[in-house]
């Protein structure tokens, strides 16, 4: 089993950056495929990014194509999520979570099987 601890978020202005990490821990994280989704006030959880064991594989929700960048770095057990451009909307918890499906970049939160504990982004207009 894999435990996911989410750093990095915080209250940023609008048009600014923002990096999370994810550093996993009680197992490689390279035995896993690695998501971030965020859930705001009163919507669902939303996917955002995911990437493969391996890095070479990589797949984005419209909304954060060309703004936000997700990489792994197996080494260091940490997955990274570097978001550019962030905008009001993108506020919300978001949540680091691990598959044991390793060359999938899954976009359903359900397909997932260990989740962090989350990280607020707060981004003001």
């Amino acid at each position: 089993q894999v435990q996911l601890v989410e750093s990095g978020g915080g209250l940023v202005q609008a048009g600014g950056s923002l990096r999370l990490s994810c550093a996993a821990s009680g197992r490689p994280s390279s035995n896993y495929a690695m998501g971030w989704f965020r859930q705001a006030p009163g919507k669902e959880r939303e996917f955002v990014a995911a990437i493969n064991w391996n890095g070479y594989t990589t797949r984005y929700a419209d909304s954060v194509k060309g703004r936000f960048t997700i990489s792994r770095d197996n080494g260091k057990n940490t997955v990274y999520l570097q978001m550019n451009s962030l905008k009001p909307e993108d506020t919300a918890v978001h949540y680091c979570a691990a598959n044991h499906r390793v060359g999938a970049v899954e976009i359903i939160a359900g397909r997932y099987d260990y989740w962090g504990q989350g990280t607020q982004v707060t981004v003001s207009s």
